[in-house]
């Protein structure tokens, strides 16, 4: 044991005496974290980015005027009004995400339309094609100030009366023709007679009569709630544990490559010479990797505590999903040291073995926005269990049962990694 012990010691002072190793798998994840973190929402006390949005205003109808005011008092949009030309060209340079335009004679098209199965008039949207979701957003905030707007210019604006009066005369001279539609007609002549009502209740009401005029709005409200178990939601949790998995699972590489090179000096014969045997010699490295990944694991989120107001719900759930990633880690490591021929093909192929691990298992972007075919192919991805795991520990605030699946997993991982390991060691020996 006495050995053992040696070889991890050795291992540990070579580490920390690498600066620039320690600064890449210390600082690096951090701050990667923090600008990860502030795209998912960050601590959730800061407000969300407006939408900037390009407005071509070409009907100058009251229906046009509000529709616009309407978008500029929206509190998620930035709407700059441009020229049909710019906006355009603001949208295909991806200087802007979306532009609306309002055309000519929009306003008195969307009244008659409202009332009628003839034809509508069109919003022209230009959009840049890789922001589909903000368009999405924009069309349903569009959606609900023209619907607002138009009905309320119809039941009680001077363009809805204009409308009912021409519309009432020709059903009149329809229905004189036998062609009528009495039905329509009798509707149109309710809605007139209580457009002349609210049109007379200024004159009787005086400063009253400032207030809005009626028309159709949204029929509700969304009370929006976020719920967990666990604390309030910092998106900088889920960055610190996709980024901590990342570069951790790196520094796991540079100590397979590290056996590589000592086998390539000759140092690693001279060590098997040693009255010590390549299982304790494979066991200490191990240990060493282990050991190493735990210690950045907890400067890494010590840090996330500290600055970035991240909660660690669960702390032995934490704890033990941390030591099982070390373990798989270091397993890891081993694995690539056994099956790499050389540093410089191994270093390459566990780089991209590494990084595809790291994306499919959701440290970049949560897994749950992937496709649902690979959302069950990451099953099979231990990285997939990590995050999962520290995300379950920390703002989604589990008890141990959301750790224990992961800690099995990641043991699991750590067995199958460094069994294949040994015994090709062995084998080459």
């Amino acid at each position: 044991m006495t050995a053992f012990f040696a070889l991890v010691r050795k291992d540990l002072i070579l580490y920390l005496g690498d600066k620039r190793a320690l600064l890449i798998n210390l600082m690096l994840p951090i701050v990667l974290a923090a600008f990860f973190g502030s795209l998912f929402g960050g601590s959730g006390d800061s407000k969300t980015g407006k939408i900037d949005v390009g407005l071509v205003l070409q009907d100058s109808s009251p229906v046009g005027v509000k529709i616009a005011d309407g978008l500029k008092a929206d509190a998620t949009l930035r709407i700059i009004e441009l020229p049909l030309e710019e906006a355009q060209a603001r949208v295909r340079s991806g200087k802007l995400t979306v532009a609306v335009v309002i055309p000519q004679g929009f306003g008195d098209a969307a009244g008659k339309a409202l009332f009628s199965a003839g034809n509508k008039p069109e919003i022209p949207v230009f959009y840049d094609p890789s922001q589909s979701t903000t368009l999405a957003m924009v069309k349903g905030m569009l959606t609900q100030q023209v619907m607002q707007i138009v009905s309320a210019e119809m039941f009680g604006g001077d363009t809805g009366a204009k409308f009912m009066d021409t519309s009432l005369l020709e059903l009149e001279q329809e229905t004189a023709k036998g062609k009528g539609n009495p039905e329509l007609r009798d509707m149109l002549a309710s809605v007139r007679k209580f457009q002349k009502t609210e049109q007379a209740k200024p004159a009787q009401d005086g400063a009253d009569g400032a207030k809005a005029k009626p028309g159709l709005s949204m029929p509700f409200a969304t009370k929006d709630e976020a719920l967990s178990s666990g604390p309030k939601y910092n998106g900088y949790a889920h960055s610190f544990a996709g980024m901590s998995v990342q570069f951790i699972l790196f520094m796991g590489v540079d100590m397979g490559i590290g056996i590589l090179l000592a086998r390539r000096m000759g140092i690693w014969s001279r060590l098997l010479a040693a009255p010590v045997s390549l299982t304790t010699v494979l066991l200490a490295r191990a240990i060493s990797a282990a050991v190493i990944a735990s210690g950045l694991l907890v400067a890494i989120f010590l840090c996330a505590m500290l600055i970035f107001k991240v909660q660690i719900a669960n702390p032995l759930g934490f704890v033990g999903v941390g030591l099982c990633f070390a373990l798989m880690t270091a397993g890891f490591g081993l694995l690539i040291a056994a099956f790499g021929k050389t540093p410089e093909a191994a270093r390459g192929i566990a780089v991209f073995a590494t990084l595809i691990m790291v994306m499919l298992g959701g440290a970049w972007v949560p897994s749950f926005v992937f496709p649902a075919w690979m959302q069950l192919l990451t099953i099979a991805i231990p990285t997939r269990w990590a995050v999962d795991g520290f995300d379950a520990v920390t703002w989604r605030g589990l008890g141990m049962e959301g750790a224990l699946g992961p800690m099995a997993v990641q043991l699991a991982f750590a067995a199958v990694f460094a069994g294949l390991a040994i015994w090709k060691f062995r084998r080459d020996q």
